[in-house]
């Protein structure tokens, strides 16, 4: 299987004229299908798409890792280029009231911004599903994430607002892609709010492949403590991953170390990174 993985949006563009924008939204196109993961914040994914001569009303399916705005942001324009009416494959939580709190500060809105009613008007069709979704026979979707290693935890200043008030946000929603090729796994990350290691143990059980050969995306260690770093990246060794490409919440410290660690098997996945397998 040939496969093109184009990254639309990150926080950091790559040389040229790329737009680098808070978020992460990226094109993987196979032989069976192109979809978009990801919608990135604003305008830069449907920027560097036009500049990369991407015809985006050519994607098959939209993918959302969780409904957060740095994730989904994008949808309005994306849709409105797309001038046709689209599946988008994400779990219910997706239109939870999702905010955060950093420290005294008043509760901040950091869910999807905008209606349900207008993306549908403009071609969205929701396919809302908890459990793992096989979309071709080489890709599918994580579904939700079980939280099994001891040093990943959900940031607690994610917060769900309900009737009675504000509650953790379990971040229920935070699910990835998963590509089996000849070479291993290639796993497409959003935010890997449940752990990026809990992630790609969960991808090996769904598949039954326990090589992993590519893991791009955002691993959210930004805030992470020195020993949840070295965890994850010792966990990382362990499953003799490849080729390691961060991005977004990932944060340049953990980056950083990642480089150091990994050597030429890390690359940082700015906006604009195409990859081509095999």
């Amino acid at each position: 299987m040939k496969l093109c993985i184009t990254t639309l949006s990150e926080n950091t563009a790559g040389l040229g004229n790329f737009m680098g924008e808070w978020g992460i939204s990226v094109l993987v196109e196979s032989d069976d299908l192109s979809l978009l993961f990801d919608t990135g914040q604003g305008i830069s994914a449907a920027y560097n798409a036009d500049l990369l001569g991407i015809d985006l009303s050519r994607v098959g399916k939209i993918i959302l890792s969780h409904g957060h705005y740095d994730h989904t942001g994008g949808l309005r324009l994306i849709l409105r280029k797309m001038r046709r009416d689209i599946e988008i494959i994400a779990h219910p939580d997706i239109w939870a009231a999702k905010y955060v709190r950093h420290g005294d500060q008043k509760e901040q809105y950091v869910g999807i911004p905008f209606q349900r009613d207008e993306l549908e008007s403009l071609g969205a069709n929701f396919n809302l599903r908890r459990q793992a979704t096989r979309i071709t026979d080489s890709i599918m979707t994580t579904g939700e994430v079980p939280m099994v290693t001891d040093f990943e935890k959900i940031a607690p200043n994610l917060l769900v607002k309900e009737a009675a008030g504000f509650k953790p946000d379990r971040l229920l929603d935070d699910q990835a892609l998963v590509i089996t090729t000849e070479l291993g796994l290639v796993v497409v990350l959003g935010c890997s709010h449940h752990g990026v290691i809990n992630t790609l143990y969960h991808a090996q059980q769904l598949t039954g492949e326990r090589r992993i050969y590519m893991v791009v995306g955002g691993c959210h260690l930004m805030a992470a403590s020195p020993e949840q770093i070295e965890s994850t990246i010792t966990a990382l060794k362990e499953l003799d991953i490849q080729r390691l490409g961060v991005s977004h919440c990932t944060g340049l410290h953990a980056a950083s170390i990642m480089a150091r660690e990994f050597g030429d098997r890390f690359f940082f996945n700015n906006a604009g990174t195409v990859i081509r397998l095999p």
